[in-house]
């Protein structure tokens, strides 16, 4: 089978040639010359290996090959018209931190499903919802990192305090005397205190955390807004120096002007935050 690299430029001249049966027409609405219509077909022919029209002075007929050509191409369009038309709700694909989602994106979603049935939610660490959003598997993501690159555009969402939480009496000098629990081995108490108690609860959920503390297991860091919803849980809140603030920020890839069905969703979004 011989292979060729088609020049996609020429087909143009030829749909619209094979549409009108006619040069001098189809030289008008592409508003060249004909000469320059009958060139592009020319090599549109030679490129191929085959004849796609015969011409002669008084009438243009296309041969097998152009038919099946000119048929090809109106099936392409018209698919490419339908997808590009379509009002049917499209698929939103969302990657978001697991606290996030359990403690601030719920109403969100509730809030785009009264009118929407399309949406996708995935949780994982902050570099692999970037790289997936490069990838295309995300349409938005939702960490701390303020991306701006040639690729992807950030908009800030809020600022996201964090508190530790713990019994009423705690000495933060010694907390290293209290059980910790932590979300991972990369939690804020981890990173502020060398020295750690004998007892640490992993658990790689703020929710479940929250509940923990609350039983009386241990002390925790977590964002301040995580805890409004738990104002009958027990624990007291602590201001702990060292702890940074962060913001969290709606990252998409950089679109020159966002698709509807994500627009509509990042102004839900901004409405409550």
């Amino acid at each position: 089978m011989s292979h060729f690299s088609l020049d996609y430029r020429y087909l143009k001249a030829f749909c619209v040639t094979a549409q009108h049966l006619n040069f001098s027409k189809a030289a008008r609405e592409l508003n060249i010359a004909q000469s320059a219509v009958s060139r592009q077909i020319k090599l549109l022919e030679d490129t191929l290996g085959q004849q796609l029209i015969v011409r002669s002075s008084k009438k243009v007929l296309l041969t097998k090959k152009g038919q099946e050509l000119l048929g090809t191409i109106q099936v392409f369009e018209k698919k490419t018209q339908a997808i590009l038309q379509s009002s049917e709700q499209q698929l939103i694909k969302v990657g978001i931190l697991h606290g996030l989602l359990e403690t601030w994106f719920i109403p969100i979603v509730e809030q785009f499903c009264k009118n929407h049935d399309q949406l996708q939610i995935e949780t994982d660490y902050p570099e692999t919802l970037k790289n997936a959003l490069v990838d295309g598997r995300f349409d938005i993501v939702f960490t701390p990192e303020n991306i701006q690159s040639d690729l992807i555009t950030s908009l800030r969402i809020f600022e996201e305090k964090l508190v530790l939480i713990g019994p009423s009496e705690v000495n933060v000098k010694s907390l290293w005397q209290i059980p910790w629990v932590v979300y991972n081995d990369d939690d804020h108490l981890m990173k502020l205190y060398k020295k750690r108690p004998d007892k640490i609860i992993r658990v790689n959920s703020v929710t479940a955390i929250i509940k923990l503390v609350n039983q009386g297991l241990g002390v925790a860091v977590v964002p301040e807004h995580t805890i409004k919803k738990h104002k009958s849980f027990k624990f007291k809140i602590h201001e702990l120096k060292g702890l940074p603030k962060s913001n969290i920020y709606l990252s998409t890839l950089n679109f020159k002007k966002l698709p509807d069905h994500i627009d509509e969703f990042v102004r839900i979004i901004k409405q409550n935050s």
